[in-house]
């Protein structure tokens, strides 16, 4: 069984996610990760900031409704579509009032190929640096009334480099979009809308990796090492 889109991802870079994001304070504690799966303690900047003072701080990946009896829910809720947000119970109300970043420098989808195999790809920025993708969080309380923070990643159509691998993809924010999404506040879901469309494939580059990266146990740098195809060596030759 393979991840569902967007699935799978890395925060590796850590001293360049803080020299990305200088206005988001960094998280008290953090390690390099490389194969980040869902219902794990992911790290999110929140738009619930006080005097503007973002920090980047966790929350578990999987989306858990307020309105939810149990946390299970979150398991079905790792991704969100951005064409139908405005109109899902889940998700209706965070996009108006509870938004997020979550930062990333690279991501897994598994291509499938001809004879039905799946490659798993990994896909990055061509510059190695770390990016944001666009999410939602609510928080929870347990029966004794212990909050939970919880988040999901918006996905939307994908782009030329994605159309080779995978249907969706998530989105991804430009520097220039990431504190207006951040707003405090309610917002007009139709504002946030231009918002939510497909990254600049040009900017972005795949290349098959290991399958190592398939058992989510598999926390290893060897996840992201590129795979070289006996077709690759002969062009190279």
């Amino acid at each position: 069984m393979f991840p569902a889109m967007c699935g799978r991802f890395t925060l590796v870079k850590l001293a360049d996610v803080e020299g990305y994001f200088p206005w988001i304070k960094p998280a008290d504690e953090a390690i390099p990760r490389y194969n980040i799966a869902p219902t794990q303690p992911i790290l999110i900047a929140a738009n619930d900031a006080k005097n503007g003072a973002f920090k980047f701080d966790y929350a578990l990946w999987g989306l858990i409704p307020s309105w939810a009896k149990d946390t299970k829910i979150g398991n079905r809720m790792i991704n969100a579509r951005a064409e139908t947000l405005a109109e899902k119970p889940s998700f209706r109300t965070a996009l108006k009032r509870r938004r997020c970043l979550i930062p990333a420098d690279g991501f897994y989808e598994w291509r499938k190929e001809a004879d039905g195999s799946k490659t798993p790809m990994y896909i990055r920025m061509k510059s190695g640096h770390p990016f944001a993708f666009a999410g939602l969080w609510e928080d929870w309380c347990d029966p004794d009334g212990a909050p939970i923070r919880s988040c999901t990643i918006i996905t939307t159509t994908p782009n030329e480099l994605m159309k080779t691998i995978h249907d969706r993809m998530p989105v991804i924010l430009p520097p220039e979009a990431q504190q207006r999404w951040l707003a405090a506040g309610e917002e007009n879901p139709a504002d946030l809308q231009p918002l939510m469309i497909p990254f600049l494939a040009e900017v972005m580059e795949a290349y098959p990796v290991s399958r190592t990266v398939n058992n989510p146990r598999n926390e290893l740098p060897e996840c992201v090492n590129r795979v070289v195809s006996a077709e690759d060596t002969r062009n190279s030759a």
